[in-house]
């Protein structure tokens, strides 16, 4: 079966030879050796198409679906409405390449507007942009425009936030000349102390993210205050469905707000792609990467969308550019501002409290069976840690056996949290499932 016809041999070395290298793999040399499939992939004999479709069901079918979900730390297992996907589907949506260019659709121009209005009214700030790749990518960007508009190298960011968002951007930081400084964790949240200690004249952004990692609200007031210096500017990472409930990083004083909209209209799709998005303040605008869809009229003074700013080196001179971002998220952001407009003010409260009620009413029925307790004794939202005498890991292999999938293990990130799980709590969980699950988790 040939669904193509592959280069060949002789294309091949035609092919290097204009690019003046002898292999392929010397193409990719930059790759870390250890990163590389050393072996050839062990697929077997060609197949027919039928047995091919056979041989990948029966792979497919070793992947466990329909667990019980229990486990968060940065995608979250949130209920999808019916109506996200079917609108999303629809053709011209669904295939069309870069279509924000203001010649192709109105449509999708209204529909990136309509979302950079939501997110900027649910984050508190003057504006949003069309949206990033995902959370983590944002905060890379939120620190390079603090970065650029200070004219200073140096980040100084809370361990409260997502270890993965960190290790991002670190490695952006890194080909940017920009030095991230860590703040150490105060009963998993920021140390104030710390955070006063460490903040200098080089700091180009203090980063925080609230909830935090572990789930925890921080007290962004507390934090702003800290941060006397008027340049250094303060970069929120924050969770969209936590705002149906508690204040926004704009009313505590936020310069850029960032996060990850994955929890709505994009399900668990092994990591991705989610939907990123940043806000920030009127001053600083002219420095948001991507683009900005506004709202204008027409020679025949009908309301119209335009693309407004568009910071970008394919626009403006290299060196000017705030980022070479290009295409953006459109349709997780057309499914996300779907997934919006579907819940409205009042379904994002209700969701946000069922998230809320439901994970205390969790707690204290694991803490009652006496065998776990709660680790860090500060306010939190959707998730919490829990300590125990048994390895997560351990814990964790006997709940899949049960359909459950049990909380992260946090040893991995932050080795002094021995025998931890951060637990997880959407509005899709019922009663009974977290009753099921305390029950087996009390077993343990």
């Amino acid at each position: 079966m040939f669904r193509y016809i592959p280069a060949t041999e002789e294309d091949r070395k035609e092919m290097l030879d204009v690019i003046g290298i002898n292999s392929v793999d010397e193409l990719f040399d930059d790759i870390p050796k250890n990163l590389k499939q050393s072996q050839p992939l062990n697929i077997g004999a060609p197949m027919s198409e039928i047995e091919l479709k056979k041989r990948i069901e029966e792979l497919g079918n070793k992947n466990l679906s329909n667990l019980i979900c229990f486990r968060g730390a940065g995608a979250y297992d949130h209920y999808i409405p019916a109506a996200v996907d079917h609108l999303i589907s629809r053709s011209e949506f669904y295939t069309a390449y870069t279509p924000y260019q203001p010649e192709i659709s109105q449509g999708t121009l209204q529909c990136i507007f309509e979302y950079q209005t939501m997110i900027a009214d649910l984050t508190g700030m003057f504006a949003s942009n069309a949206s990033m790749y995902d959370g983590a990518t944002a905060a890379a960007e939120a620190a390079m425009v603090a970065a650029t508009v200070t004219k200073r190298q140096e980040i100084v960011v809370s361990k409260s936030v997502n270890p993965e968002t960190r290790k991002v951007l670190k490695t952006y930081c890194k080909f940017r000349d920009i030095k991230v400084v860590e703040i150490e964790l105060d009963e998993g949240a920021t140390c104030i102390k710390d955070l006063k200690d460490k903040i200098s004249d080089k700091t180009a952004g203090v980063m925080v993210q609230s909830p935090n990692f572990f789930g925890i609200i921080e007290d962004l007031d507390e934090i702003r205050e800290n941060i006397i210096d008027k340049k250094t500017k303060y970069i929120v990472y924050t969770d969209l469905v936590a705002m149906g409930i508690l204040k926004t990083p704009g009313e505590s004083g936020a310069d850029i707000v960032i996060g990850d909209a994955q929890s709505f209209g994009t399900g668990l799709t092994y990591g991705g792609p989610y939907l990123g998005f940043m806000t920030i303040t009127k001053e600083l605008i002219r420095k948001m990467p991507g683009r900005i869809v506004g709202e204008s009229v027409d020679q025949d003074g009908k309301r119209c969308y335009v693309l407004t700013l568009q910071a970008r080196e394919q626009h403006i001179r290299r060196y000017k550019a705030t980022s070479n971002i290009c295409s953006n998220h459109a349709l997780n952001a057309l499914a996300a501002t779907i997934h919006m407009s579907l819940l409205g003010r009042v379904g994002l409260e209700k969701v946000a409290e069922q998230c809320y009620k439901k994970a205390n009413y969790t707690l204290r029925k694991i803490v009652e069976t006496d065998r776990y307790k709660l680790k860090f004794n500060r306010p939190f939202f959707r998730e919490f840690v829990i300590e125990g005498e048994e390895s997560p890991e351990i814990i964790n292999e006997k709940l899949l056996k049960d359909g459950i999938l049990g909380g992260y293990p946090l040893e991995k990130e932050y080795p002094e949290l021995k025998n931890t799980s951060l637990v997880c709590i959407t509005e899709k969980r019922s009663k009974l499932e977290i009753d099921s699950f305390v029950e087996r988790m009390g077993e343990i």
